[in-house]
């Protein structure tokens, strides 16, 4: 199969923006967001302080928050593995450039739009640090690093120069519109998985995951006090030290139990998508059309199942480290999946006749 000049790099850099998401969810979990006061350095040093004398250093300059090395370097990786991604898709982008003058269809808007948004991930990853956790800038630094590994996923599909060409032999309108309908169907379920993320996000930013520590009911009950006001005031005050969350046990209930509700609601959706999938017919178009759409439903449905595993072993094991990184790894996974279905569907309902 051949493949444009800089699919390797764009591959590499999806890797390491998987593991740049991935750390960034280990060092939220392990209370490492503050583990440097300061930002870009660490207690103004480039490094971690380590020694007796830059300890006392760095303790000096930042009283209220001691060094502790164990926070300090996850958070250092963190930031070094996003400077390093932000400097590969600066070269992505000229690369883009200057393949782009050979070839007016490679792809150079997309290349654009992930270097504006490395840019703007640099200033929420500082804005985390001083506005120390604020659940807003946290959910949107969050989403952003997601944001970023998807595009970079479209960017790869977008390079593969795939064999996967449909004979459009013999083809009728009728096979369009179920295309169409596929196509739409595929939208809302990215769509939901998009928010079902940001419940996730606004969960964990608010420290919400161990509101409810049975399964399936929540306090012992289904439907439990809660503060739905409070819970989701994107008003927070800016200046309080957000490590821990600041909101009471009703309104971190009612973050959590719509992060439940909405797992249900991707669960349901995704797996009509699926098996809806799995019995469409594509007609005349050739079999690896339809093979690549399967694998795709395959695919998610497979994550979807792991997901929903691990977000259930998170209430039930009390949200162990090991568990808790991989489900935000597996959440990422299901939308770059879904990235993955929108764009096979979309290439060959663009082939097919209306």
């Amino acid at each position: 199969m051949r493949t444009k000049s800089g699919y390797w790099l764009v591959l590499f850099s999806t890797a390491l923006a998987a593991l740049v998401v991935i750390l960034g969810a280990y060092t939220r979990l392990v209370d490492a967001g503050l583990g440097c006061p300061d930002w870009p350095g660490c207690y103004g040093f480039l490094t971690v302080p380590e020694s007796s004398a830059d300890v006392a250093e760095a303790n000096l300059r930042f009283p209220e928050s001691p060094v502790e090395s164990a926070k300090g370097w996850p958070e250092m990786i963190h930031r070094y593995l996003a400077g390093t991604l932000g400097l590969f898709i600066l070269v992505i982008v000229i690369v883009a450039f200057r393949q782009h003058k050979k070839d007016y269809d490679y792809p150079i808007k997309l290349p654009l739009f992930l270097l504006t948004l490395v840019v703007i991930q640099a200033v929420f990853g500082m804005w985390t640090v001083t506005l120390k956790l604020w659940p807003q800038v946290v959910l949107a630094h969050l989403i952003g690093g997601f944001t970023t590994l998807s595009l970079l996923f479209l960017l790869l599909l977008r390079l593969r120069n795939s064999s996967e060409i449909i004979n459009q032999q013999d083809q009728t309108p009728p096979y369009s519109n179920n295309l169409f309908k596929y196509k739409v169907l595929a939208s809302i379920g990215l769509a939901i998985v998009v928010c079902q993320i940001m419940l996730g996000g606004w969960t964990s930013s608010n420290y919400a995951a161990i509101a409810c520590m049975d399964f399936p009911t929540c306090h012992n009950s289904y439907w439990p006090e809660m503060d739905f006001s409070q819970g989701f005031n994107i008003f927070q005050q800016i200046g309080p030290n957000y490590l821990g969350g600041v909101m009471d046990s009703s309104a971190r209930t009612a973050i959590h139990m719509m992060h439940r509700i909405g797992a249900v609601i991707t669960a349901v959706f995704l797996c009509y998508i699926c098996f809806s999938l799995l019995r469409m017919k594509l007609g005349n178009l050739e079999k690896v059309n339809q093979k690549f759409i399967n694998n795709w439903a395959i695919a998610i449905l497979s994550i979807l199942i792991v997901q929903l595993s691990l977000g259930v072993s998170n209430i039930v094991w009390y949200i162990p480290l090991p568990v808790a990184v991989a489900h935000n790894a597996c959440g990422a996974l299901l939308l770059v999946s879904l990235v993955g279905l929108n764009y096979q569907l979309h290439k060959v309902n663009k082939l097919v006749p209306v």
